[in-house]
């Protein structure tokens, strides 16, 4: 068993793609859940289609919903996307697919999410619990 390290607010975090996998989470479902009308409309197009995308940090390649792609291009644009009504751990990762999953700490998070400080972001999600696949991120050795 892995030994949990505590995060700070320097700790980069990140979202852990084999996570949705390894709890038989639907990632296309909770995508779905989180755009808007027009996304939803051009998502309908593309179902069950997938690309790979590379993680800028590691390298590594993953097979990601062309769901992403859209909410990361359309979704960017709309200035309520990422606001003060939505839970913080939706925030969170609404922010990880603008920033195209590139590894960000609670203050860097803080820049884009103004009402919540790197403390709060960190305790929501810096803990034992994992919400929407959000890791501290390990880079390979």
């Amino acid at each position: 068993m892995a030994k949990f390290v505590r995060p700070t607010i320097d700790t980069k975090f990140y979202i852990d793609f084999s996570w949705w996998q390894q709890k038989g989470q639907n990632l296309r479902a909770f995508l779905m859940s989180n755009v808007c009308p027009d996304c939803q409309r051009l998502a309908e197009d593309t179902q069950d289609q997938t690309f790979d995308w590379i993680n800028p940090e590691t390298g590594e390649v993953h097979e990601i919903d062309v769901l992403w792609h859209i909410i990361h291009t359309h979704c960017q644009h709309d200035p309520n996307f990422v606001d003060n009504r939505i839970p913080l751990t939706s925030a969170v990762f609404r922010i990880f697919i603008l920033n195209d999953n590139t590894p960000l700490s609670p203050v860097e998070l803080h820049q884009q999410i103004r009402k919540k400080s790197p403390d709060l972001i960190l305790k929501t999600i810096g803990g034992r619990q994992i919400y929407k696949g959000i890791k501290p991120f390990v880079p390979s050795v």
